[in-house]
């Protein structure tokens, strides 16, 4: 005979093995499509390319091309002869209202 202890335990991992494998399933789907980008060349012609996507964004897309540092670049303490650069960030702030129903900004 079956307890229902037992039941409980094997419901609950059939639910969360059903659950890992949605996700699993979902993040191999996102890599397949990473995988499959396409890869262009930082050229002329990129602008009119990303100008002519839909919104203006191309998703999932493999650049390629010659990066220059603005100063200097930076290197591993890790790996000997490995080089990198920092991409240009844009901070945006957003105004804050305080909201007194949730008790927060």
């Amino acid at each position: 005979p079956i307890t229902p202890g037992e039941l409980l335990c094997l419901g609950s991992s059939l639910a969360f093995s059903g659950l890992f494998y949605y996700l699993y399933r979902k993040k191999a789907r996102v890599v397949a499509r990473i995988q499959e980008a396409p890869k262009l060349q930082v050229d002329d012609n990129l602008p009119a390319l990303v100008s002519a996507a839909d919104g203006r964004c191309l998703p999932y897309v493999a650049l390629e091309g010659i990066v220059l540092p603005a100063k200097a670049a930076l290197t591993s303490h890790y790996h000997e002869g490995l080089q990198g650069v920092i991409q240009k960030l844009l901070l945006k702030e957003h105004r804050l209202i305080w909201n007194s129903l949730a008790r927060s900004w």
